[in-house]
């Protein structure tokens, strides 16, 4: 088998890191999965045994990897990931989006995709320049949650928009025009909340594209974490436009 590299955005490959994503991956996305890498620790814990039980059925090789696992999780107590192949997937039309553009955390867009998660939008866009979806460390942020969405990675927002031009459109923005109940209230099923920086947020463009939606907050903050703000959102438009 070729040598495991250390994880780089240009490999058509990458690691699931830890025993709950790595089921994750198997029971989302099987035919993906490639290598189950193995610590000498991890042997005879039931979870890990557990997985080994699932690649050996699912024809998946197996092999005692100690130094990849500690090299990519950064951690001595890693005991176990699987190498996967990168996949690109298509948009549902017909269903609800959350997009984010140029998110540059990785901790942050892997909360935010176990978010969309359990609030069931599956179908997730980003918007470069972007963290990489595929880092191991994006994946176990999203403990897993990653390989349920429908993910797609678009250059730029009129990309998005030139595939899904006739949609309900939710820009949030500190300065949005109405509170999220009020926005939350109209909508229909296959509406799209748009989600911008960390720092900066959506760009006054944004303003322009469908109906702008503020988050109501206490002054004595300037802003919510961007996760925080996903799944308030997401929350509120899956609970109250049904």
């Amino acid at each position: 088998m070729p040598k495991l590299e250390s994880y780089d955005k240009k490999l058509d490959y990458s690691y699931c890191l830890g025993i709950f994503p790595c089921h994750a991956l198997l029971d989302a996305k099987p035919e993906m999965a490639m290598r189950l890498l193995l610590h000498p620790a991890g042997i005879g814990n039931e979870g890990v045994e557990k997985l080994r039980a699932r690649c050996a059925a699912l024809g998946i090789r197996e092999e005692m990897a100690e130094r990849v696992l500690k090299r990519e999780s950064k951690k001595d107590n890693c005991f176990t990931a699987i190498v996967f192949k990168k996949y690109d997937c298509t948009l549902d039309p017909q269903a609800a989006h959350a997009v984010f553009c140029q998110i540059s955390d990785g901790g942050n867009l892997g909360t935010a995709t176990r978010a969309a998660v359990g609030f069931g939008y599956k179908n997730f866009a980003v918007i470069r320049p972007c963290v990489d979806v595929f880092d191991p460390h994006v994946l176990r942020a999203s403990m897993g949650a990653f390989f349920r969405l429908n993910t797609h990675v678009f250059n730029s927002f009129d990309e998005y928009l030139s595939l899904f031009p006739d949609r309900e459109m939710y820009p949030f923005m500190l300065d949005g025009a109405i509170d999220l109940n009020d926005a939350a209230k109209t909508a229909n099923k296959t509406h799209t909340l748009i989600f911008g920086n960390e720092a900066s947020g959506l760009p006054s463009v944004f303003q322009t594209y469908g109906q702008s939606v503020k988050i109501p907050q206490s002054d004595e903050i300037d802003s919510l974490n961007l996760a925080v703000a996903a799944s308030i959102a997401m929350y509120t438009f899956q609970n109250i436009s049904r």
